[in-house]
């Protein structure tokens, strides 16, 4: 956020939205055992019987408690003279070598029965040391079975209708994509009470709404509530590892336009947002940005068209610094609603999204116990608060390093202890940045840090690690995992970069869909109130949403929890000075 900007409050008469219809009064509604003579036995009963001895055993465990047994006795109570080993297995074999002929039959069936068991072969790498469970056991939407190595730029597809306006992965991957986000919308139900509401009003109509966002089944809930509203959408990815194949062939069946698939080159990247854009008989009247790609695409390349943008909706602290740089060098001719700013994303999808996720992702990476583990969190935001509360539950031995005294403070009270990264990088074994800054962890940094240490990012931009420092001559990169790399130092030192520090959790995993609910209800309404505003309501400026809305988008999601509101007497609100039907807070309240 630009220094000594001052953000603007979206204010009404009386509190009330412009859409009535749209933002109602909150009160207006056994087994068998396994057997076998190789060692897999059932589990003894070991209940003791009064002469001391088990009280039932399996064969091939009572001959070799028996040997273990022989072997402890003296050798003058053995009945050989000579030293020889016992024989009382009744079979005149000595019990040692029966023990051990016992134990190579065992083996050699083990053997057998583990060559018996399916294996797979492909592009996996075999020289993987690391247990592959986690990363088989990826969300079937973040899977790509596909063996055709084509760039999607280079076939054409089409789909049932015909309709080749598009460039995803495979749209053979449709059907599979549309179970994925009907999955979805039974945990977004604010979106589905916003399209019930709204769908006969269309306050989207007309709408042509170009998107930049992770292209996921939460999101594609979402595009798909807009395009019911009335809206036209084109869609690109704001990252390069998140979108879910099958969900954008699913999209793309439906008749939005998305340019994007899982693992985009930087080149195509750019491609696919400059296709949503760049379109003779379409051009767009409303941005959707995440991260602020797309808004700089359109600013720099086609600055006529900026200039005829209705308004941009942004969700990332990322966009929203480009926003205000924009603003306060007065070349933001577009009004803007600035969503990472607002509570109901700052309190729900930062804080409890990533409290949950940043776990899955370094789970499914890298398959680490992280009790007892060292770890820095570069960054004590709603994000950093997230991931640090996950770690601190498993165990992990914390670290902040923060630049604000204000959430400074709050990690101490927390019991996290503030320190300098200089003062802890030789020692932790996890750096995670969750800043939105860049160079947080510099080359420097990356030098002087143990062997196996794993990085990686929670921030939505790539420019927290100093990656392109790493891709120097002297180091060498092998990949091990998608996404998982082991950058290796000339002295053989290596540590585990995910992601190639990109956003990890939507990279490298999936994220809850019910927070996410409450971030695209924020979205799909800012949407609504830039599209539907009067003339010179909005001036070419960053505003932030009224909390009669944050309040709105709150209230939607209450009846999951089948939680029920207290509401305020006549007498509590008028002492309070209160609406007693809100908003409750005021409006600098954050």
């Amino acid at each position: 956020m630009a220094e000594g900007k001052e953000q603007r409050e979206v204010s009404y008469p009386d509190g009330d939205l412009p859409l009535p219809n749209v933002f109602p009064e909150p009160h207006a509604e056994g087994g068998g055992e396994l057997e076998g003579e190789a060692g897999v036995d059932a589990a003894p009963n070991t209940e003791a019987s009064p002469n001391g001895q088990l009280a039932t055993c399996s064969p091939n465990l009572l001959k070799m408690l028996k040997a273990a047994e022989n072997r402890r006795t003296p050798q003058d109570q053995s009945g050989d003279g000579d030293g020889g080993e016992a024989s009382d297995n009744g079979t005149g074999e000595p019990v040692t070598e029966a023990l051990k002929t016992d134990l190579q039959i065992q083996f050699a069936d083990q053997r057998q029965e583990f060559n018996k068991r399916p294996t797979k072969t492909g592009r996996r790498s075999l020289s993987r040391s690391i247990s592959q469970s986690s990363t088989d056991s990826y969300s079937s939407v973040n899977s790509d079975s596909s063996e055709d190595e084509t760039s999607p730029r280079d076939k054409l597809q089409k789909t049932s209708k015909g309709l080749s306006d598009f460039c995803i992965k495979n749209i053979k991957q449709a059907e599979f994509g549309r179970k994925e986000i009907e999955m979805a919308e039974q945990e977004m139900p604010a979106l589905m009470v916003l399209r019930k509401r709204a769908e006969g009003e269309k306050p989207l109509a007309g709408a042509k709404v170009v998107g930049c966002t992770h292209i996921t089944a939460q999101t594609a809930v979402l595009i798909e509530t807009l395009s019911t509203l009335g809206a036209q959408c084109r869609w690109a990815a704001c990252n390069i590892y998140s979108t879910q194949n099958a969900v954008a062939a699913a999209l793309a069946e439906g008749g939005i336009s998305v340019f994007a698939w899982k693992g985009e080159s930087e080149d195509d990247f750019w491609w696919c947002i400059d296709r949503c854009v760049h379109l003779e008989a379409w051009q767009p009247s409303m941005i959707l940005d995440d991260g602020g790609d797309m808004t700089h695409w359109i600013y720099k390349k086609y600055p006529s068209l900026f200039k005829k943008i209705k308004g941009i909706v942004e969700e990332s602290v990322t966009g929203v610094h480009r926003l205000y740089q924009l603003s306060k060098a007065g070349r933001l001719c577009v009004p803007a609603m600035n969503v990472n700013d607002s509570v109901t994303k700052q309190k729900f999808d930062n804080l409890y999204c990533c409290r949950e996720s940043i776990l899955d992702g370094l789970k499914r990476t890298t398959d680490v116990m992280f009790g007892g583990k060292q770890v820095v969190v570069c960054g004590y935001g709603e994000v950093g608060k997230g991931c640090c509360a996950a770690l601190k539950a498993l165990g992990s031995i914390v670290y902040i390093t923060e630049v604000d005294p204000i959430c400074a403070l709050q990690a101490c009270m927390d019991g996290f202890r503030l320190v300098k990264l200089s003062e802890v990088v030789r020692q932790v074994d996890v750096v995670i940045t969750c800043t939105g800054n860049k160079h947080v962890v510099g080359r420097e940094y990356l030098d002087r840090m143990k062997n196996g240490c794993i990085v990686c990012n929670m921030g939505h931009s790539n420019t927290e690690i100093d990656v392109a420092g790493l891709q120097s001559a002297e180091l060498s990169w092998e990949r091990v995992r998608p996404q998982v790399d082991h950058v290796i130092w000339p002295d053989g030192k290596r540590i585990v970069l995910l992601a190639e520090g990109r956003l990890l959790n939507l990279s490298c995993s999936t994220v809850p869909t019910f927070v996410l609910s409450i971030t695209a209800t924020t979205q799909a309404l800012a949407l609504i109130e830039l599209f539907n505003s009067p003339e010179g309501r909005y001036k070419q400026d960053v505003y932030l949403l009224p909390k009669k809305m944050d309040e709105y988008v709150a209230s939607l999601h209450l009846p999951t929890f089948d939680a029920h509101l207290t509401e305020l007497t006549d007498d509590q609100a008028k002492y309070l000075g209160l609406n007693k039907f809100g908003p409750f807070k005021p409006n600098y309240y954050r």
